[in-house]
């Protein structure tokens, strides 16, 4: 029974995966489609491989954050199950209905609305013994929730309130990137050295920064390649720093010559970097979001090992998944990532044209100049995000990046009155998700 649970939950959670990729396509080939850089159809396989590609970019961290929504020796299977069920109902009423709402916060919220209706169900209101090997400690039924865990020296705090912080925190930090590169690109722009100075100063801090970040053959735990330059360069952590390069810089080369050019020239060079922007956001989105359902499958595993008492050396190989911990330990077997990134990419193939319409013509009137801005400060501020294990919402993310760029040419560019139905949107996401799965997992708890 409990490993038939387990098997329900990895396919739900795929198709989960699958359905978070048509629900957030819009968010990487709205603004292309808009400004007719692409077709539709060659903006979804444009998205959904990179989408993919993504896979030999990002770690797992953010699936580490994900699986420690809530404390795994406190739940069961029916739990997560319960999780994974209401996030696609949720999933699929927004994008029925075209609203932009995270799927991210969809799945985080239902994990927590299960994990404490199943702590109150078991414990009640009152407060209970938690005993972890030779640890003893008092627990409310709330405390089932990992609320927030500061961080190891130099790391980020973690925990469903940082999360909740950064449904506020990510579209302010999209709107205030997006809304810096288009003044930098708007002054660039004029002839006058003082933009190209500028420019070149922030081509030198961030080959300086990006180099500080890199991590040296002897920092590898697992080396990928005989070759210590191989290893080095094709080391995830090192790729994402060498994009961030690579998109900095290659905006800063058109910044240098962007005075030069007349009006038709200038456009179609915009058209180009809005390539590059729409396949560094689409590689953001696959490297965050799929995270987010290897988290889930990861938990699973962890708690199928506890509550099914087997021990961890007999699992089969497809299931030896082991969290980080402090022993440095970790594991997770290739299928899982590989499965969810092509989800999420046949996902973004299937595309998702109601939400589409939304992101790229309600909220401002979006052109080559405004999506190469928007895009890339969403690209950057999900890999920042990521860097520091922060799921966040590519959703959020991007509307932000859109608005900022609104603003540029003044605020009522911005329709604020579609801007606040998304923000309702956002706000209800975590709640009713999480009063949704524990509904279900009331239901579910009649017969499982």
């Amino acid at each position: 029974m409990e490993f038939t649970l387990l098997l329900v939950i990895i396919v739900l959670a795929l198709i989960f995966d699958y359905i978070n990729g048509f629900h957030d396509a819009a968010n990487a080939i709205a603004t292309v489609v808009a400004t007719k850089v692409l077709s539709p159809f060659q903006a979804v396989v444009w998205a959904a491989f990179f989408n993919f590609l993504a896979y030999w970019v990002f770690g797992f961290g953010v699936a580490d954050t994900v699986a420690k929504t809530a404390n795994t020796l406190e739940i069961n299977l029916v739990v997560i199950l319960a999780g994974v069920i209401a996030a696609i109902i949720w999933n699929l009423f927004t994008w029925w209905q075209g609203i932009p709402s995270s799927s991210s916060h969809t799945l985080i919220g239902g994990f927590a609305g299960a994990a404490i209706a199943h702590a109150i169900a078991v414990h009640g209101f009152l407060k209970y013994t938690i005993v972890n090997g030779a640890e003893i400690k008092t627990a409310y039924w709330y405390d089932t929730v990992n609320w927030y865990t500061a961080g190891n020296e130099g790391s980020f705090p973690s925990g469903v309130l940082v999360i909740i912080a950064f449904i506020v925190l990510a579209p302010l930090l999209g709107t205030l990137m997006s809304y810096l590169i288009s003044i930098w690109l708007l002054n660039a722009s004029k002839k006058s050295i003082y933009p190209k100075l500028f420019t070149l100063s922030l081509m030198i801090l961030t080959i300086w920064f990006v180099a500080s970040q890199m991590i040296h053959y002897d920092e590898i735990k697992k080396p990928r390649f005989d070759s210590h330059m191989w290893s080095v360069v094709f080391e995830s952590h090192n790729i994402k720093w060498f994009l961030v390069a690579f998109i900095i810089l290659s905006i800063s080369t058109f910044c240098l010559i962007f005075s030069s050019l007349n009006l038709h020239q200038s456009a179609a060079w915009l058209k180009k970097m809005q390539l590059l922007s729409s396949a560094a956001f689409s590689l953001g989105h696959g490297g965050n979001d799929s995270q987010k359902v290897m988290g889930i499958i990861a938990a699973a595993v962890t708690v199928y090992i506890h509550t099914s008492g087997i021990a961890q050396e007999s699992l089969p190989h497809w299931l030896d998944v082991v969290l980080p911990n402090e022993d440095g330990d970790f594991r997770m077997p290739e299928w899982i990532p590989l499965a969810c990134y092509s989800a999420i990419a046949a996902g973004t193939l299937s595309g998702g044209w109601k939400i589409v319409k939304t992101m790229g013509s309600k909220i401002t009137k979006v052109t080559s100049f405004e999506g190469v801005a928007a895009e890339t400060a969403g690209a950057l501020t999900l890999y920042f995000t990521e860097h520091f294990k922060v799921p966040v919402s590519t959703t959020h993310t991007i509307t932000g990046s859109i608005i900022g760029v609104g603003m540029t040419k003044r605020v009522s560019a911005v329709r604020w009155g579609v801007t606040v139905s998304l923000l309702w949107a956002w706000v209800l996401t975590i709640p009713i998700s999480a009063l949704l799965a524990a509904l279900i997992y009331y239901a579910l708890s009649l017969f499982l």
